[in-house]
């Protein structure tokens, strides 16, 4: 494994992740996640959400950008960068449900539907931008 294209390709992710999940969460299914976790929901611990941002773009430049890149494929980089975050966000949310008494079924989907987008689009928009540089 290239150290610097992986470096390169996890910090071309970090603003698109940021970005993408900040207009998903604070724009467009703040009120939907506040309406259904209201009694779940406390202070956000913004160092834990930070580490858990910068350790999911490891994961996800490992085992999806990285290798799209090698594959020189886009559509490696949509399928894994989904895969990636359909099985994170799967394992969180059906974990709660396991675990936690009223978590909402409706959470379960909509949070494995947004973690498969935004790993298809983070992933995806890395590796347009990373190849456009390589032209």
């Amino acid at each position: 494994m290239n150290k610097r294209t992986f470096l390169y390709l996890y910090l071309i992710s970090v603003p698109i992740f940021f970005v993408s999940d900040m207009i998903w969460l604070g724009l467009i299914a703040g009120g939907f996640y506040q309406s259904r976790l209201g009694s779940f929901l406390g202070k956000t611990n913004w160092t834990a959400a930070i580490v858990f941002y910068f350790i999911f773009l490891i994961g996800l430049t490992f085992f999806a950008t990285y290798p799209a890149v090698k594959k020189h494929s886009l559509k490696a980089a949509a399928f894994l960068g989904g895969m990636f975050g359909f099985f994170t966000y799967m394992t969180y949310d059906l974990t709660n449900l396991a675990t936690l008494p009223a978590w909402p079924m409706s959470i379960v989907f909509v949070d494995i539907a947004w973690g498969t987008f935004l790993g298809a689009v983070v992933t995806s928009v890395t590796y347009l931008l990373y190849t456009a540089k390589r032209k």
